[in-house]
């Protein structure tokens, strides 16, 4: 059997990873994180880790402008049609002004970066790190890596007038529902979430209709919450729309704090 024959029938290196993104085992030290307590000084020094992990993630996004935070799943690649409607969804964000920001993996979040630097616009990623992690996708201008969950999730929120979700899976789920807790809470008010895939979502929303909301364990304003569609430019219409209403804060990056290239 010749050499080249061998390397053809070996899975496709790339395809595997994305298939395995966001599933590799945790590093060892995050694990014991959730382990219950451990020595005060361990402890100690773990919050100094977060603390700084924070800090670096607030000095790479202080100046990138309004963002919107595309959610959506790692798996689906160039050839399928998601792949192509997040490409548009990132361009057309760009295009109305917005910073796109997504979880800087391959899938529907390449997708919407590639859109966004396509069209001129600036894209940006916030990247968790994991053992054997395929590396952030190639159409970022910025890249941040972090290796707390929960940072990550405050990053992709804290600078967000907005938020899409294409079709995605767990991580896409935990992101759309931590979301909507925010803006049921108040923590956040008056952002759009945005679920791109009619067909898609409409079996969660009707599970959330017809429990949830029949069990009064949510009230019919928080469906309110969802803006479903299927078109990349309605979506971005109505996120204009709603976050238009919110004044864009700019602050001016100062050489004494190292901010200035």
């Amino acid at each position: 059997m010749s050499e080249e024959k061998t390397r053809d029938e070996r899975p496709d290196s790339r395809e595997a990873s994305r298939l395995q993104w966001g599933k590799t085992p945790a590093d060892r030290d995050e694990q014991f994180f959730f382990e219950g307590p451990r020595s005060r000084i361990d402890e100690f020094l773990r919050v100094i880790r977060i603390g700084a992990e924070f800090i670096s993630g607030f000095r790479a996004l202080h100046f990138v402008g309004p963002c919107v935070t595309v959610f959506g799943s790692a798996r689906p690649h160039q050839g399928d049609p998601l792949y192509q409607l997040a490409r548009r969804v990132g361009a057309e964000l760009a295009q109305a002004g917005f910073t796109v920001m997504t979880g800087g993996g391959p899938g529907l979040m390449e997708a919407a970066n590639r859109g966004a630097q396509e069209a001129g616009g600036v894209s940006i990623g916030c990247n968790i790190e994991l053992p054997d992690e395929e590396r952030p996708n190639p159409y970022l201008d910025e890249f941040v890596p972090f290796r707390y969950f929960f940072v990550r999730k405050v990053m992709l929120v804290k600078y967000s007038y907005g938020f899409v979700a294409l079709p995605g899976g767990l991580g896409t789920l935990d992101e759309i529902f931590e979301t909507a807790t925010l803006v049921q809470t108040r923590k956040i008010w008056g952002f759009p979430l945005i679920l791109i895939g009619i067909d898609y979502w409409r079996p969660l929303l009707d599970f959330m209709r017809e429990r949830l909301l029949a069990h009064g364990a949510i009230d019919p304003e928080d469906l309110e919450v969802f803006f479903v569609t299927d078109s990349s430019e309605e979506a971005v219409r109505h996120l204009r729309d709603m976050a238009g209403r919110h004044p864009s804060i700019r602050v001016r990056p100062r050489t004494v704090l190292g901010e200035c290239p």
